[in-house]
């Protein structure tokens, strides 16, 4: 059985109407499409009968994927999220609904039957949110950030206020810089760590750990994820099931079904540390060198806390690392704590400093743009 897949600009109130349709099976499936797109007709694709959404990933580091996630999965998630935030509450939304954490903000906030404060289009201005959360009067407040913004706020100080009041501030996207972290705990911020994708419907491991009934193992470095909040799998460009990509993503062992992230991390007593993306891995010299991993180190600097690092052709060494970044920083002291701590592979071959770094409009990096910079 199929049913209609209905493609709309992502505007918060459209998507939140269709989404609660597709969600109790009453509508079409829905895709969000970050411009004013096609919407349903009589040659409208369709997909998959449990198929309830369908989300384009970013494509920051290569080639769109089309997710496609089932009812099941979207609901099992804010159940799951409910569960450790400490029940259902009405939720700010500051995040693009044509990307899997602001479609979650939606789905947490029908599952509640709740609406949720709607931060104004374009750019992040830590003032119009601040003015937004002033409007929320549920007994429990969340919303869900990415690091960019958190920063933001933590910088402007009629935002803290506000800030203090949610009871919990969800930050996941990318890795989250550990001042960062740090400081928002020192000022009293509830704030957790969360880690997913879309292939998971978003967020599933909370501070390191498992929500719901999402397991996590590491396998030859890898990081796969189980769980109810896992994808149908993945649609081609004609809407069709992409067999051969789901295939080699999703695994079944035993009888149970199995994401393969492409993130490296390790499982210590029960926690998961994400140390990076594994196709973040260069050779340097005839050295592994994880990009991940400088980065993670070059963003504990003062100043440095949105550095981006990635990877450059070399004549003599094959592929080094680059550093961009918004605040300039001394290359040979930057070269010599780097080949202290990860290295000599590990020393930055050179740093450039932008105005500002590209992103997409969910507010990670824009990595293939960072990418053409640093060339």
């Amino acid at each position: 059985m199929t049913r209609e897949l209905l493609r709309l600009p992502a505007e918060p109130e459209t998507v939140f109407a269709a989404l609660r349709d597709a969600l109790s099976g009453s509508g079409p499936a829905v895709l969000p499409v970050p411009l004013a797109g096609a919407v349903a007709s009589a040659d409208a694709p369709r997909v998959a009968r449990r198929v309830a959404l369908v989300v384009e990933t970013s494509g920051s580091t290569g080639r769109p994927k089309r997710v496609a996630l089932s009812a099941d999965a979207l609901l099992a998630s804010a159940t799951f999220s409910d569960s450790v935030l400490g029940g259902a509450g009405q939720w700010l939304l500051a995040l693009p609904v044509h990307y899997i954490a602001g479609l979650n903000v939606l789905v947490r906030s029908i599952a509640s039957d709740t609406s949720p404060v709607v931060l104004a289009a374009g750019p992040f201005d830590p003032l119009q949110f601040a003015t937004a959360a002033e409007t929320m009067d549920a007994p429990l407040r969340f919303v869900s950030l990415v690091p960019a913004q958190l920063t933001r706020l933590l910088d402007t100080p009629e935002a803290l206020g506000v800030l203090r009041r949610f009871d919990r501030v969800l930050v996941g996207g990318q890795s989250t810089p550990g001042p960062v972290l740090q400081r928002a705990a020192d000022l009293g911020i509830s704030l957790t760590r969360t880690y997913g994708s879309s292939e998971t419907g978003g967020g599933c491991v909370y501070d390191g750990v498992p929500i719901g009934n999402t397991e996590v193992r590491v396998i030859d470095g890898q990081i796969e994820l189980s769980g109810r909040v896992l994808a149908e799998g993945y649609l081609d460009e004609n809407f069709e099931s992409d067999d051969e990509r789901s295939a080699a993503a999703f695994i079944t062992e035993h009888g149970q079904r199995w994401y393969r992230t492409g993130d490296g991390g390790e499982v210590v007593d029960g926690t998961l540390t994400v140390t990076g993306r594994l196709d973040d891995v260069i050779i340097s010299g005839g050295l592994k060198v994880s990009l991940a991993a400088i980065e993670q180190a070059i963003r504990a600097l003062p100043g440095q806390s949105a550095a981006v690092v990635v990877a450059a052709p070399s004549d003599r060494w094959g592929e080094v690392p680059v550093v961009v970044t918004t605040a300039d920083v001394p290359l040979d002291e930057l070269r010599e704590r780097m080949s202290r701590l990860l290295g000599p592979a590990a020393a930055p071959d050179r740093v450039v400093v932008v105005g500002q770094l590209p992103e997409l409009s969910s507010g990670k990096p824009d990595r293939r743009a960072i990418h053409r910079l640093a060339q």
